[in-house]
């Protein structure tokens, strides 16, 4: 299965007045696997950003000015998520973004292009109720260190967020002998493959005459027979 983890920096908070998208990053997950095929564009918006979300992300006007244009890198974002299922965290807001730079060039809304979108957040709302559940929160619950995140950056919560989904997630997509154990615990035992051959060892002479005589004592002790007495050695096999 191949997974993107998506993230993006904007100018502020609504396409719907304006705003636009100024950095995408991206990070592939494939059969759980990080691979270090990423992608990552800056982009010029044409516009400033609002001094609040400046003071999340830092990339100025200038810095931007000689960045392509969204519609520059569009054709490469959407061949490297293309079938893929998307992870996001607070999914709605990233996509509402790409879907409205996606609709400015005359294509299709970015989620036509992808199998499927998950939200990391609403994850971590169902695994995790009443607590804080932002990136910085999950990457402290989870132990993943973010020293290095003075500030937000498309790329490198992209990067973080993959490590926080695996780790979310761990255990979900593999049978294991320890889930094979949890399981019988509660009284159903998984089907963990082929038994192997099974190797009968009869008792030897000695063992059969000890076998007798200890049988003889337990009718001694017992003035009769014992119960032993009632099984044949097939049932006794069987049983």
């Amino acid at each position: 299965m191949r997974q993107i983890v998506l993230d993006t920096e904007t100018t502020g908070l609504n396409p719907r007045t304006g705003d636009r998208i100024i950095e995408v990053g991206c990070v592939e997950i494939v059969n759980r696997k990080l691979t270090g095929n990423n992608f990552h564009r800056y982009i010029n918006p044409e516009r400033d950003s609002d001094e609040a979300a400046l003071a999340v992300h830092g990339l100025t006007t200038e810095f931007l000015s000689d960045k392509p244009k969204f519609h520059e890198i569009a054709d490469e974002l959407r061949a490297f998520v293309q079938g893929a299922e998307i992870i996001i965290h607070n999914a709605p807001f990233d996509l509402g973004f790409l879907n409205h730079e996606f609709q400015r060039l005359g294509l299709p809304p970015f989620t036509e292009h992808c199998a499927g979108v998950i939200d990391t957040l609403v994850q971590a709302k169902e695994l995790h109720p009443g607590k804080r559940n932002s990136l910085d929160a999950l990457c402290d619950r989870y132990e993943i260190s973010n020293a290095h995140r003075k500030l937000h950056g498309a790329l490198l919560d992209s990067e973080l967020l993959a490590d926080v989904y695996l780790a979310m997630t761990r255990g979900q997509n593999s049978l294991t002998m320890d889930v094979a154990v949890e399981a019988s615990a509660g009284g159903e035992l998984l089907d963990a493959g082929p038994l192997g051959e099974i190797i009968v060892l009869a008792a030897s002479q000695d063992e059969l005459a000890a076998h007798d005589k200890l049988l003889a004592d337990l009718d001694k002790s017992a003035k009769g027979s014992c119960v032993w007495r009632n099984y044949s050695p097939a049932e006794v096999t069987a049983g």
